[in-house]
């Protein structure tokens, strides 16, 4: 159930027990965040006039709607409160991950590392919604939390690069996404190049920043569901100086300004917003390029499919017109190989499987798991791929992926079924045995 409010009651201040929806996909206002007299003429400017409060998300009260105004000291509180939650959960989780107490088996270490990167996303959802409420990022915080960041991904790569997000999740939240897997891959180029971990921290630094100046546009330009106009495209251009702007005003070193002004350059000139050509662009500039497009071409969006990982890497190893550093595309190749990790498979033998991990002689013949089959400990069964039997036919489409999904999203189901009765039959046999035992103690003797 949902409740409509008007602009109108759009007051300073004022906040929500649950996410203001712009509509049935997009987030406006986030829970508890208040709104702004900036943000309110902007919508009016472009022409928003009612908005909606889903009552299942809603904090407490009724139906989700507005709070009254709180004063200035309780917001402050509040929010503070807020991000130290966040903070706190990754905290856990990063521990959790990395005492390996829940990751005893493939399939559990992949769901520990997507609890890992889900915390994350709520991390740079916060350092966005900490901006655009009180305009302030804390650098030392964030560099911290990024160092921390480079470790999980050097250690953990293989399965973070698995890790995709749903059309649904990427139109609600695209920016922190967008930001996040871009991140993700600038940094597993960064530990490729062999850059030193204090400059891998400003370049990840660099890449969850390279879009926060979209938050001084309109958020009808980076959210729309369809393909922008001209005008609406040159607009969005402007996202990389209002970035570079804010994070001068921030104080943030000039090589990580640079990196997020830059980042849309490219080495033929073509680029905006200067038209600078290779040696003259910032490195982080032109790794942040490279994954920034890889992501964009694999991220569905409302008004285009997206392209399977495979058709990314051929596209961007062709490097038409010359628009990326041919060294940042070496990394890219050798970083997820040519069949990238997390791609379903055909081979030369008739098997199916998934891309599991790089091999460091050879970009084309990746490790892959061989779907449905398992080493006698029972782990996933991997094997090196190479050009015999081996060898790597073609990568499955998408219809066909969605399919061994489907088949290994129903076995994982019915696996844990077994277990969860296994354990309950355990349970059950020890309890009996604990009754018997009991009742084998109990003195007899009066009875006769």
């Amino acid at each position: 159930m949902s409740s409509k409010v008007n602009i109108n009651e759009l007051k300073p201040d004022l906040t929500f027990k649950s996410d203001l929806m712009l509509d049935e996909n997009f987030i406006l206002i986030p829970v508890a965040v208040p709104v702004t007299e900036s943000l309110t003429k902007a919508l009016n400017e472009w022409n928003f006039k009612e908005f909606t409060c889903n009552a299942d998300m809603s904090l407490g009260g009724d139906m989700g709607l507005p709070v009254q105004t709180v004063d200035k000291s309780r917001q402050e509180i509040a929010k503070i409160q807020a991000e130290e939650k966040v903070k706190n959960s990754l905290k856990h989780a990063l521990e959790q991950a990395n005492s390996g107490k829940f990751a005893n088996t493939e399939r559990s270490r992949l769901e520990s590392v997507q609890t890992v990167y889900n915390e994350y996303m709520n991390y740079i959802n916060s350092v966005y919604t900490d901006y655009a409420t009180r305009k302030k990022i804390n650098y030392q915080e964030l560099s911290d939390t990024v160092k921390d960041l480079c470790i999980f991904i050097k250690d953990n790569k293989r399965y973070v690069l698995r890790i995709t997000p749903s059309a649904s999740e990427r139109s609600k939240n695209f920016l922190v996404i967008h930001s996040m897997r871009s991140t993700v891959l600038a940094i597993t180029l960064g530990l490729e190049l062999h850059i030193p971990i204090s400059k891998l921290i400003e370049l990840g630094i660099t890449s969850i920043l390279h879009e926060i100046g979209m938050l001084r546009l309109p958020p009808q330009l980076y959210m729309s569901n369809r393909k922008l106009t001209n005008s609406e495209r040159a607009q969005i251009s402007t996202h990389t100086l209002l970035g570079c702007a804010i994070l001068k005003e921030l104080n943030f070193p000039l090589s990580i300004q640079l990196g997020v002004l830059e980042h849309h350059e490219k080495q033929n000139g073509k680029g905006y917003p200067q038209h600078l050509t290779g040696e003259k662009i910032s490195n982080y500039a032109k790794i942040i390029a490279v994954a920034c497009s890889f992501e964009a071409i694999t991220a569905p969006r409302q008004y285009k499919t997206a392209r399977t990982t495979f058709d990314a890497m051929i596209e961007m190893l062709k490097n038409e017109n010359q628009q990326y550093d041919p060294t940042v595309i070496k990394a890219l190749l050798f970083s997820l190989s040519l069949f990238p990790i997390g791609a379903f498979v055909y081979l030369q033998n008739g098997k199916i499987a998934i891309v599991s991990d790089v091999s460091p002689n050879n970009p084309k013949n990746p490790i892959v798991q061989l779907i449905n089959e398992t080493e006698p400990d029972g782990s996933p069964k991997t094997v090196q791929t190479d050009n015999n039997l081996n060898k790597i036919v073609r990568v499955l489409t998408k219809e066909e992926q969605a399919d061994v999904q489907k088949t290994l999203d129903m076995q994982r189901k019915m696996t844990n079924q077994a277990v969860e009765l296994t354990n309950a039959l355990e349970n059950a046999k020890e309890k009996e045995n604990e009754d018997k035992q009991g009742f084998s103690s109990v003195d007899l003797s009066e009875f006769n």
